[in-house]
């Protein structure tokens, strides 16, 4: 449907991989299809260990489990499809879908923000003032953080996704990328973007921002609080924690902060498309050994679930 005005525009045609020799995109297919699965088991194990064990039943891996299935879905948002089209040598997707895959790609990159907010903060909490983190954390502030966070994630979503429906695509409709992502959607549009590209400068931005300045707020108290402990092993076990963690949250950022918050004229399709796999494909695949397999409680709570399963044969 290339060169097709408005009216007759009923879908996209997704490059995906298919700019690459045949045995490349074959090495990419298996990479992506075993970083979709790695992902996806990685979190639902840590969903299962958290409900089947009454111990983690706390705010920390309240948010973790949020986190492990917000992961999840973010990553089937975007992955399946484009391995479904290699698999099926199809590359269309239609407009409908697009805006779809548009919108809950939205959706769950601001849980993604809000939900590393919060775990910092719940961080900080039990590092800074831990005598008082049960009165602070309290369930009713757990529910409210992150019922919260998906209100807020639904309507930035919706907004962005109205704002794109409205547009005219009248020119090339082949997207250099392999999901509908909004960058270069806009780019294919005939009609004025500029409403667009200031939402996402102006609201879009503070809604990323915000959440990063908290988390590096938190850090750097965590981190004046970790000073003050006498014991060397401790104060490097806290850094080795929040390094790590810090190491996410930069990747995570500094890739969506190059994408979506740089001058058009920056951008390329090749640097964006490797930028985006970054914060949707590899960003889920960490966060389960970053912020779970660290963790001596979760591990150990795995190592008990995975032993009765075995037992169980």
């Amino acid at each position: 449907m290339r060169g097709a005005n408005q009216s007759s525009v009923s879908e996209f045609f997704l490059l995906g991989l298919s700019r690459r020799p045949q045995q490349q995109q074959q090495l990419l297919f298996m990479l992506f299809l075993s970083m979709y699965l790695a992902t996806v088991l990685g979190n639902l194990l840590i969903l299962l260990a958290i409900s089947m064990d009454s111990r983690l039943h706390i705010p920390m891996y309240f948010f973790l489990s949020n986190l492990s299935f917000v992961d999840i879905c973010f990553s089937s948002t975007t992955v399946p499809k484009m391995l479904a089209n290699h698999v099926l040598g199809s590359q269309t997707i239609s407009f409908s879908v697009c805006l779809t895959q548009m919108y809950f790609l939205f959706e769950f990159t601001d849980m993604d923000n809000f939900l590393l907010a919060v775990m910092a903060y719940d961080r900080f909490v039990a590092v800074c003032h831990p005598l008082h983190y049960s009165a602070k954390m309290t369930h009713q502030l757990c529910a409210l953080l992150v019922t919260g966070s998906w209100v807020i994630a639904n309507l930035n979503a919706l907004l962005h996704t109205l704002l794109m429906a409205r547009l005219s695509f009248c020119a090339d409709n082949t997207i250099p990328h392999f999901f509908c992502d909004v960058t270069p959607l806009l780019k294919l549009s005939c009609s004025d973007t500029r409403i667009n590209q200031m939402m996402i400068l102006t609201e879009g931005a503070l809604i990323m921002i915000t959440p990063f300045i908290c988390i590096l707020v938190s850090y750097i108290l965590i981190t004046c609080a970790v000073l003050r402990v006498p014991s060397t092993k401790g104060r490097w076990k806290a850094f080795s924690t929040c390094g790590s963690h810090l190491a996410v949250v930069a990747l995570f950022y500094g890739t969506i902060i190059g994408v979506y918050f740089n001058p058009s004229s920056s951008h390329s399709s090749e640097k964006d498309t490797a930028a985006t796999v970054m914060y949707t494909v590899v960003t889920p695949m960490l966060n389960p050994f970053i912020y779970s397999l660290r963790n001596r409680d979760l591990k150990g709570s795995l190592q008990k679930m995975i032993g009765k399963k075995i037992c169980s044969y």
